[in-house]
């Protein structure tokens, strides 16, 4: 403090601020001192701060343009995916058809196939019919034939007596035995 005590009272007491010449010239220096410092800065710092930001904006328009590429990419691989998911709708659409068209097509041959396989075993059943038919017919004939004998055999022993029985007997073995002999 005993510092500033001492400077003071150096300086004589109508100069503690005053408007002379001395002050302006001394303000002129210093705005003078400004702006050569503000010149000089200029020139020094001025360029690198416009290629910082020339740069810095190159590099924002490079990453807008890469962003705006991408995205252009990515659009079309969005179209290109829709036309692929229509193509494979479309495609999907075929097939059910053409698997439809098929099981059509293979519905009507094993119906054909069923309906043949059908006819054959009804012909078939016909067939086994008309042959149980047939053996029946010939079993009944059989049972008619073995029914008339018992009957004409309980027919000929009340009317016919012993002798004649044996006399007719006889007659049958005959024709029997001639008819063997022709075959």
């Amino acid at each position: 403090m005993q510092d500033m005590l001492f400077s003071a009272q150096a300086l004589p007491a109508a100069r503690v601020f005053a408007l002379d010449s001395q002050t302006l010239i001394s303000i002129g220096i210093q705005l003078f001192n400004a702006a050569v410092l503000a010149a000089g800065l200029g020139f020094m710092l001025y360029n690198p701060v416009k290629d910082f930001m020339r740069k810095r904006t190159e590099r924002i328009q490079a990453e807008k343009d890469e962003a705006e590429s991408v995205l252009a990419k990515a659009n079309s691989l969005i179209a290109e995916y829709d036309a692929k998911l229509r193509d494979i709708d479309r495609e999907r659409v075929q097939i059910l058809e053409a698997a439809r068209l098929e099981a059509a097509h293979e519905s009507k041959i094993l119906l054909a196939e069923a309906k043949r396989e059908a006819d054959r075993i009804r012909e078939r059943s016909l067939e086994a019919v008309a042959e149980y038919k047939r053996r029946l017919g010939e079993e009944t004939r059989l049972y008619i034939v073995e029914i008339a004998a018992l009957m004409a055999q309980n027919y000929v022993a009340q009317t016919i007596d012993d002798e004649t029985q044996d006399k007719l007997f006889e007659e049958a073995l005959a024709e029997l035995e001639d008819a063997q002999w022709q075959h």
